[in-house]
């Protein structure tokens, strides 16, 4: 794994930039949130090649259950991915869903994605 820790003003996260091989499973979900907790950092950036390609073809359920890991465990992430991939069929209707949470986001640019990393949520201390 490709990562490195970035804190910006005692804000801390994660930021896997690439993978030997691409996340595709549950299990990959489970690694990055242990290195979360190694780390002290409920809050990682994944870039897209990173992503294996099963993560964009909504029928393997992989990016459903990967997000599904990242929410149950408290852990914040921001995808930065391609427009032309956010807007590509299927995966655009789940892209703007899982950008109206508060777990997982994807974004086209590393700047926009560390902003909402960084930004505290209401009630959060």
């Amino acid at each position: 794994m490709n990562y490195q820790i970035r804190e910006i003003e005692s804000k801390k996260y994660i930021e896997l930039i690439s993978t030997t091989e691409p996340l595709s499973t549950e299990n990959d979900a489970l690694d990055l949130i242990a290195l979360c907790w190694e780390h002290e950092t409920n809050a990682i950036m994944i870039h897209y090649a990173a992503l294996s390609e099963d993560f964009f073809k909504l029928k393997t359920k992989v990016a459903g259950d990967i997000i599904q890991k990242f929410i149950n465990y408290g852990i914040k992430v921001a995808a930065i991915i391609p427009q032309e991939t956010i807007q590509n069929g299927r995966f655009k209707e789940m892209a703007m869903e899982t950008n109206k949470g508060h777990h997982f986001r994807m974004y086209e640019s590393k700047e926009e994605a560390e902003e909402w990393l960084l930004k505290k949520r209401e009630g959060e201390n």
